[in-house]
């Protein structure tokens, strides 16, 4: 048990374990459990005199050179004075830029009568423990310890009631880091008071990446949170930010395009910064598991989403030959570029088959389901039948037959899945078989952390997941080409209708596709038909009399269509039935959905920042 895995110590406490992680507590749940203090957050627009519009935050000199004014450290006292903290005392920590910043700042302090010091990584561990046990004193004088990293983690200051974030935000897992020396409950405290100081760097939307909390996020869910202040964190956790940093914040994720390899680079190259300092004996994280380690990591399937594969994309940017030369290997290549392009996986069983066959050379019909029941609690028979048929390219079309490696054959007979050759030739190279073992583990990882041990059933879906219209076919067991389950609006698969809808509709859209689709209160949604069904025809009068007619209407809603020159998936809302319609090409309908849509998914839906 641990609160820090991710350690300065470089001693990789996962892989003592192989990386088997039996519970994990992040931030949001341990609020929302109330296990951790909650924290009253203030982001504060930093004084004019304060430039960093033409730096680079990785120029610590001159940054520090740039923060350390007169007229910023009058402010910063001016605001702790304003918002105060919970406690008798001030039991404070500053995180600074540099060493020359802490002093400053100690000195700075001290000189306008706040009992201050500071600490650096040059200070001997007696001095630390000594200086820690004056400011948990109640009867000593010192206020505030001002510092630079040595206190991200692995320090334990229980009675701390405010935190100065003095330094610009370049790293969402080091932000967290520094804010969790304060969230350990104390007796009295009620809250932990954050005063970040935020300035016109080019990173200021990071503040946004790590308050979120998400691993998975997107540019317009962040910019709704900014602007309504962050409202879905749980327990008594409160975020405000000044207009000025909330207009900086949003500008900066307008003009950010999250998926270019500019910022993936810089995403990747921050996160190698906190990885090495943690690794006992890589100086690369050359594994998607990796990431599984660090609170707010950033999520490594849209460096895959870039590259086609993790691999491909380290070799891009480390820029080494033998990385370059191993994911071009056939068809080791191919079949990690299959199964990455799969993540994050939306059921499990295809790589549970395909995780027991990298130690053997068949899984049978009872071992597949031994093993799916170590993930799941249950399962259902035809999902498995139809997840071997899906591993036996029984429903990829002739371009994914061509493009993409067999990795077996099901026999129907014996209803077992036996190895193919090339998966055979793959597994005999080691570090080959790392990265495929690498991916499965990180896809049944991921699985468990999004949507836990349940069995969903058929059609295998999960309330406000994100689906592509393949995985949709997939999920609901489609026994055809699953790459011919698309389409625009209404798609069926025997009784079960999908109804895909497009929230904000691209400009310049025909007056013949402009449905009329919207959100009526979280629990009615107003849909219209394709303009081809009238009420007469056969999926017409089934759309309008589903519950009578025993038709499921799924709804999969999606607020744009395109962010950043890609496609969204869509996310499931769940089932509804009509309870009024009217018209005809298209048919407007009132859909009373089964489950009221949450108030924090509802607020992106219909807020348009």
């Amino acid at each position: 048990m641990t609160a820090t895995p991710e350690r300065c110590d470089r001693g990789d406490i996962f892989g003592l374990f192989d990386h088997n992680i039996a519970i994990e507590v992040r931030l949001n749940e341990a609020l929302e459990e109330d296990l951790v203090l909650p924290f009253h957050y203030f982001g504060i627009s930093d004084v004019d005199g304060v430039d960093l519009s033409d730096v680079s935050i990785d120029d610590v000199a001159e940054v520090a050179k740039r923060l350390k004014v007169n007229e910023r450290v009058d402010f910063i006292i001016d605001k702790m004075n304003f918002y105060g903290y919970d406690g008798d005392s001030c039991k404070c920590l500053g995180y600074c830029v540099t060493k020359d910043h802490a002093q400053y700042m100690a000195e700075q302090f001290n000189q306008r009568g706040v009992v201050s010091t500071y600490l650096t990584g040059d200070d001997p561990q007696w001095k630390r423990q000594e200086m820690i046990h004056k400011l948990e004193n109640d009867h000593d004088s010192l206020q505030v310890i001002f510092t630079v990293d040595i206190f991200n983690e692995g320090v334990d200051i229980p009675s701390v009631n405010l935190v100065l974030m003095l330094r610009p935000t370049n790293s969402p897992i080091i932000f967290m880091q520094q804010l969790g020396r304060g969230l350990r409950k104390y007796q009295g405290q009620s809250f932990l008071t954050v005063l970040d100081f935020i300035g016109n760097h080019s990173k200021t939307f990071l503040i946004a990446i790590a308050l979120s909390g998400k691993r998975f996020y997107d540019k317009d869910s962040l910019k709704v949170a900014v602007d309504r202040g962050f409202p879905d964190l749980p327990g008594a956790t409160h975020i405000q930010m000044d207009r000025i940093s909330q207009k900086r914040i949003i500008e900066q994720l307008n003009q950010e395009n999250f998926r270019a390899m500019k910022y993936l680079k810089e995403e990747y190259l921050e996160f190698k910064k906190q990885f090495v300092r943690s690794a006992e004996d890589r100086t690369i994280p050359y594994y998607l598991m990796d990431y599984a380690r660090f609170e707010n990591a950033p999520d490594p399937i849209r460096f895959i989403d870039n590259k086609k594969t993790y691999l491909a994309f380290l070799a891009a940017v480390e820029k080494m030959d033998k990385l370059k030369q191993l994911a071009n290997e056939e068809p080791f290549s191919t079949v990690l570029r299959q199964l990455s392009m799969t993540l994050p996986i939306k059921r499990p069983y295809e790589f549970v088959v395909l995780r027991y066959l990298m130690n053997h050379h068949a899984i049978s019909w009872a071992e597949a389901q031994n093993e799916v029941l170590k993930v799941i609690e249950s399962f259902d028979e035809t999902s498995l039948v139809h997840a071997f048929e899906h591993l036996n390219q029984t429903y990829d079309d002739q371009g994914q037959k061509s493009r993409e490696i067999k990795l077996g054959s099901y026999d129907r007979r014996t209803k077992a899945f036996i190895r193919s050759d090339p998966l055979d030739k793959i597994l005999e190279d080691q570090q080959q078989s790392a990265y495929m073992l690498d991916v499965l583990n990180f896809g049944l990882y991921r699985y468990e952390k999004m949507f836990g041990h349940r069995n969903y059933g058929s059609p295998f879906f999960k309330r406000y997941a994100q689906y592509t219209m393949i995985e949709t076919a997939l999920l609901s067991n489609y026994q055809k080409t699953l790459s011919s389950f698309r389409g625009s609006g209404l798609l069926t698969n025997g009784n079960n209708y999908f109804l895909f809808i497009d929230l904000h509709k691209e400009k310049g859209i025909k007056d013949s596709i402009n449905y009329q689709d919207h959100f009526i209160n979280p629990t009615l949604f107003q849909w219209e038909s394709p303009n081809t069904k009238s009420q007469d025809s056969v999926q017409g009068h089934h759309i309008i009399h589903n519950k009578e007619d025993g038709i499921t209407l799924h709804l999969f809603i999606r607020k744009f269509r395109m962010i950043d020159q890609k496609s969204e998936p869509f996310i499931y809302i769940g089932t509804g039935d009509v309870i009024s319609y009217k018209g005809n090409k298209p048919i407007t309908t009132e859909i009373a959905l089964h489950h009221e849509v949450p108030m924090a998914l509802y607020r992106e839906f219909t807020t348009k920042v």
